[in-house]
């Protein structure tokens, strides 16, 4: 008897993490991508401790992730007048038993595939080929709807589908048909890169302003010779009136169209302007994330990553979440085989949990203790601890983590998702 197959429709970090999971544990994976062509698209992101664990015992290694980010050393927040509100080591710096990465996620992305097709062969991923929907069999298989690039159409069959398909998930929009528009809170970004010196630690993730006139900036990149890196930042402007916008764009503009809502964010250790005039390119896309779901599962359909729970990315943890999931959903196939059964057992452990990170990242996760400051004292101080009392302060970051899944004591002490050498009975 053949391997069981398990159809995936999406081929972003969280699909092809899954593919990679299900190879592991000895099922063999299709992934369906609509774009006839993967590219390396996007800037930054992060890969939280937890997640990074899971692609170690992938087989990626360090210097793999090495080639496509840099491991972060430092996590801070800073007021208005550029003096610190919070800050903490990240990583191995931290304690924690794995590195946190910042990457370029469309390298990430490539990387993935890469390992992919190296253990499963180029038919693992199907370019030019939208999943459109499903049909649950009475034999508890699945059928897959496909349209290809030409606009013909097709099927397949598999034990399971997973919904890996994004925030405009097709698979997601037939498993709950009445589910709410995307979500868009009035926050525009503008996101893009630049080669410049790293700042503080020169490994450092920093978050300046407040929550609603804010800049994210990180390296990417080792620095080269000169001293200087690939600086992602994000830079971010929350709208009262918010102007009519379609929620799915991510358009290129000039750094002239909104530059100048940061003209005087200059200090000794960084001049915000300058960084953004010598950016290689620049993205406006609104903040956007979707209402939770009471289920994940629909028969032997799952939804996994932005298809289960698009979320704000305040918290650095979309991508990591999706590992998570894929990582999850493989121990409970181990568990359960490639059944119905395994898919209800993913859904019940997070399904839950995550749907109440959404929405904390909808109130500013992390970030908002940049709103409590901003709250208090409009985001200038001299002394931070008349502001917030550094209790309250780890108290807030404390219970982040903890929803977020890399809490360090616990993240530290867990066993494998999926033991060394787990394989599908």
């Amino acid at each position: 008897m053949g391997k069981p197959v398990v159809l995936i429709a999406g081929g972003g970090i969280g699909g092809l993490s899954l593919a990679l999971t299900l190879e592991q544990i000895g099922v063999r994976p299709v992934v369906f991508e609509a774009v006839p062509e993967l590219k390396p698209l996007g800037v930054g992101i992060n890969i939280q401790p937890n997640a990074v664990r899971e692609l170690l015992d992938l087989g990626i290694s360090l210097e793999e992730l090495d080639g496509v980010g840099v491991p972060a050393q430092e996590w801070a927040l800073v007021g208005l007048n550029g003096n610190d509100i919070y800050s903490e080591l990240r990583g191995l710096e931290a304690g924690y038993n794995w590195p946190q990465y910042a990457v370029h996620r469309g390298r990430f992305h490539m990387l993935l595939h890469r390992k992919l097709i190296e253990r499963c062969g180029d038919d693992a991923v199907r370019l030019g080929s939208r999943v459109a929907g499903y049909r649950n069999n009475l034999d508890g298989t699945v059928t897959c709807l496909i349209t290809l690039a030409d606009g013909s159409r097709t099927e397949e069959h598999g034990e399971l589908l997973i919904g890996a398909d994004g925030i405009h998930s097709a698979i997601r929009a037939q498993m709950h048909p009445g589910q709410p528009p995307i979500h868009w809170g009035g926050a525009v970004m503008w996101r893009g890169t630049t080669r410049a010196p790293a700042i503080r630690t020169g490994s450092s993730f920093v978050g300046l302003g407040t929550h609603r006139h804010r800049m994210v900036i990180y390296p990417i990149s080792h620095p080269d010779a000169d001293g200087t890196a690939v600086i992602n930042w994000i830079a971010e402007v929350t709208y009262d009136d918010r102007p009519e916008r379609e929620s799915g764009w991510f358009k290129p503009v000039e750094v002239d169209d909104f530059i100048g809502h940061f003209e005087g964010w200059k200090w000794d250790w960084l001049d915000v302007p300058e960084l953004l005039r010598n950016a290689d390119l620049a993205y406006e896309n609104p903040m956007i994330d979707r209402d939770p779901v009471p289920t994940w599962h629909d028969g032997s359909v799952a939804l996994l990553g932005d298809a289960a729970h698009a979320m704000y990315p305040t918290g650095s943890n979309g991508a990591s979440q999706a590992i998570i999931d894929a990582r999850v959903l493989g121990a409970k196939m181990v568990a359960h085989g490639v059944t119905q059964d395994a898919l209800a057992a993913y859904d019940s452990e997070l399904c839950g949990p995550v749907s109440e990170l959404i929405l904390r990242n909808r109130g500013a996760g992390p970030f908002g203790l940049l709103n409590i400051v901003d709250e208090r004292c409009g985001g200038e101080f001299e002394h931070i601890d008349d502001v917030v009392p550094p209790d309250e302060r780890a108290e807030f970051m404390a219970a982040y983590k903890a929803a977020a899944g890399f809490a360090i004591e616990k993240l530290n002490a867990s066993s494998p998702t999926i033991p060394a050498g787990a394989c599908v009975d």
